[in-house]
């Protein structure tokens, strides 16, 4: 790639940025040396990596990256033989530690990631875990130049003896300077240390009368630091243990160091991976500060940027749309100065160099890009002081070298192609160029101000005109481009507003061709039908928006009536299979009964049993029909007015027929006595019904009460049960014994270890059925049995 046109086009500005997103200083090194290529292999790979590494900081986060270190010279230096310092040894181990982590980031990522991080998911999985030396130098080293006591046993009973030493000499010292004997002789009653030993400060004129070894004098001379040789050997001691201390230590890192030899391999391939995965989730996290989208490449040499931004102009910028290389390979952007001529240039340029860099683009999805092999920029303010050249002479000389060395996979970007001389000749020189780069394929954009060229793009195949909007009421350009459309140069219009007289402007019309009038009357048209059809589109768009709305909010409603139609149906279908389940249950249940009872009767009575089975079946017959028209009565039932307490109703939800307790309340709620039980349910379930459906209700209710006194006994035995499995028998039990009319029950459930005991006693606390609970008196079974007294039915 060509440097200077890098450098132009600020490319090694995003490589800035794109430095600082990099964790570690591995990362970093492979930031600074990145560069475009042109293989079309590498550039997908590149894309596909940093793809991944955005979506997974969207979905996971930021990885745990901190820790990578360098250390292939560490690693080395281990390898023959030496020895690694603590702080050499720390940086491998959190090395380590971030590969680990890195490993159960991805393992957490699995679920949704199959074939989502193929590029990362196979660096993280290369990853080598060492957790024996990971965890032997998590133990050992505690910082940069300190070893753990726990580093081994030998150190740790080493360090608790030199411990124990320092305060022997201490407590010694402390003796000698508050004695009464040797304060005298003090300069000061302080323990001080002088060479790795400890001492006491001596008046010079008194060192004779405190025996022992003179280690310094002050600088003043009036002082002698002087070790007593009471402590003597008990530095001597120290000393030893100092030494034996250090050998201790050696003798851990040497040993730290050959597991590190031993690893040595695995350490530097992880140091690569970890390198280039901070590399890739910089790229992501580079993509993620500017909204950026993976670019779509093709090999056609097409550019379709849609909703482009600079990136280093921030996220206000106005974004634009720019397309090249498809009906048209040349596009020639008119307008004014500040409208944004340049920065489309640069955005194309620069979106060029990051894509085939591997960085997301601040762009639309599906934005496209092309792989060019050379990109070439003359853009800017090249005149050159030293070189005695002027503009027009720099921007020549850069052009000539481009003309030079440019081929059909090159993106040419001119800015004010021929400016800086005579604008007619100017003009007829930029045409040239640009025709010689048309004729060749070449993709170029140019910005220009000549009209001539403007006419060029018109009447020539394969160029088109472009220009930045300019808003002549506001004095201000839109920075919106136009592809397609010509820019008229509002000079007049501008100076007018801006306060020239009109007899100036006049003048200056007077003083234009008759072909250069009419060409700009013609953009004038041009740009007012075009904002015309702009308004017409707008209006469309917003039309069209709106009906579409009002279709979603239609099919929305008919989707939700349909629902609520079905819910409806399916609710009729199920109370009507209800209906047929409760009259099969009450037929069952007579049918026991008039069984039970059939031993009992003679045989005379025989036929009358037969009469009622028969008219039982008859019975479950007409309610089958009730149930087969159970939708059509469930859609037309309305519910009855101004109920009276002591009316029969039927509850329609339940199958029951019961008497009403409370007339309907404001929420139309309604108490009604079923049987033993009173309800509350809604006044649009009832239905009235006759006095003696309601007795016939209480007949079969009093029928089964009967039926379960004459089955239930006063006692449950649920010895050898679990608390769920004997809860599980006590609630049906209590339920039968409460509709039998039993007034206290027995509950057996042993002593043992007491668990079940208690279980069930605390279950019976909250029972709705239960009125009190006492254990078993002497003669009932004593802790082994718990009485129950039932609430009255």
């Amino acid at each position: 790639m060509n440097q200077k046109s890098l450098k132009v086009l600020e490319f090694f500005k995003i490589r800035d940025m794109l430095v600082e997103k990099a964790e570690s200083t591995p990362g970093k090194k492979i930031a600074m040396e990145l560069m475009p290529s042109v293989d079309s292999h590498e550039v997908k790979y590149s894309q596909d990596e940093t793809n991944e590494a955005l979506t997974l900081l969207i979905k996971r986060g930021n990885p745990p990256l901190f820790g990578i270190n360098e250390v292939r010279d560490d690693v080395k230096r281990a390898e023959l033989g030496g020895m690694l310092h603590p702080g050499s040894l720390l940086k491998i181990g959190e090395s380590l530690r971030v590969s680990r982590a890195l490993k159960n980031y991805m393992r957490d990522t699995r679920e949704d990631s199959s074939e989502g991080y193929r590029i990362i998911g196979n660096m993280i999985q290369d990853l080598g875990v060492i957790k024996d030396l990971e965890d032997a130098i998590s133990n050992a080293i505690i910082g940069e130049d300190e070893i753990s006591d726990n580093a081994s046993s030998a150190l740790r009973n080493i360090r608790r003896q030199i411990r124990a030493k320092n305060e022997g000499i201490r407590d010694k010292l402390n003796s000698i300077i508050t004695s009464s004997t040797h304060r005298k002789y003090l300069q000061d009653a302080i323990v001080t240390m002088r060479e790795g030993r400890y001492v006491i400060p001596v008046k010079q004129e008194n060192k004779g009368s405190v025996p022992g070894l003179v280690h310094d004098v002050s600088s003043s001379g009036a002082t002698a630091f002087i070790e007593p040789m009471a402590v003597v050997e008990l530095n001597n001691q120290l000393k030893e243990l100092e030494i034996k201390e250090k050998e201790e230590i050696e003798r851990i890192l040497l040993e730290l160091s050959g597991m590190v030899a031993e690893n040595a391999e695995g350490i530097r391939s992880n140091e690569l991976l970890l390198s280039r995965l901070d590399f890739a989730f910089a790229k992501g996290k580079l993509a993620l500060s500017m909204d950026a989208t993976k670019p779509v490449f093709n090999e056609n040499g097409y550019l379709n940027i849609k909703k482009g931004r600079h990136p280093l102009l921030g996220k206000e910028v106005v974004p634009i749309d720019v397309f090249l290389g498809d009906q048209f390979n040349t596009l020639i952007i008119t307008g004014p100065n500040t409208g944004g001529k340049t920065v489309t240039l640069k955005t194309v340029g620069l979106f060029t160099l990051m894509g085939q860099s591997g960085i997301h683009i601040p762009a639309d999805f599906n934005s496209e890009l092309s792989i060019f092999k050379k990109v070439f920029a003359d853009i800017g303010d090249e005149q050159s002081i030293e070189q005695s050249l002027s503009t027009f002479s720099s921007h020549m000389t850069n052009i000539v070298d481009i003309l030079e060395t440019v081929d059909n996979s090159s993106l040419v970007l001119f800015d004010e192609l021929g400016a800086g001389t005579d604008p007619t000749e100017g003009a007829a020189l930029a045409m040239s160029i640009l025709d010689n780069l048309r004729t060749m394929g070449i993709r170029t954009l140019a910005t220009t101000h000549y009209s001539q060229l403007k006419v060029y793009a018109l009447t020539t195949d394969n160029v088109t005109n472009a220009s930045v909007e300019f808003d002549v009421e506001t004095l201000s350009p839109t920075y919106k481009l136009l592809i397609g459309v010509p820019g008229k140069s509002n000079a007049f219009e501008i100076s007018k507003r801006l306060g020239l007289q009109d007899y100036i402007i006049d003048r200056a019309r007077e003083l234009l061709t008759k072909e250069s009038i009419e060409f700009e009357d013609v953009l004038q048209a041009m740009d007012r039908d075009r904002r015309i059809a702009e308004e017409n589109k707008t209006e469309t768009e917003r039309l069209k928006l709106d009906l579409q709305n009002l279709r979603d909010q239609l099919n929305k409603d008919k989707n939700k009536t349909e629902e609520m139609r079905e819910k409806i149906l399916q609710k009729a279908k199920e109370e009507a299979r209800q209906i047929v389940r409760n009259a099969k249950d009450s037929a069952d249940l007579i049918i026991d009964e008039l069984k039970s009872i059939s031993s009992e009767i003679d045989r005379d009575k025989g036929r009358r049993l037969q009469e009622a089975q028969d008219l039982l079946r008859k019975e479950i017959r007409e309610k089958e029909a009730q149930a087969s028209s159970g939708i059509k009565e469930v859609k037309s039932k309305k519910p009855p007015k101004n109920l009276k307490a002591g009316e029969a109703v039927e509850v329609l939800s339940l199958n029951q027929h019961g008497t009403v307790v409370t007339p309907p309340d404001d929420k139309g709620n309604v108490e009604v006595q079923i049987g033993i039980m009173k309800v509350n349910v809604s006044v649009s379930t009832l239905r009235r019904t006759e006095g003696k459906e309601q007795s016939s209700s209480l007949e079969r209710s009093k029928s089964v009460k009967t039926r379960k006194a004459k089955a239930i006994k006063p006692e449950l035995d649920i010895r050898g049960r679990n608390i769920e499995e004997g809860t599980f028998e006590l609630d049906k039990y209590l339920d039968d014994a409460f509709i039998s009319g039993l007034k206290e029950v027995y509950i057996i459930h042993g002593k043992g270890t007491g668990a079940l005991r208690d279980g069930i006693k605390s279950y019976l606390k909250g029972h709705r059925l239960v009125k009190s609970q006492r254990s078993g008196k002497y003669g009932e079974g004593g802790d082994g049995v718990t009485v129950v007294e039932l609430k009255n039915s």
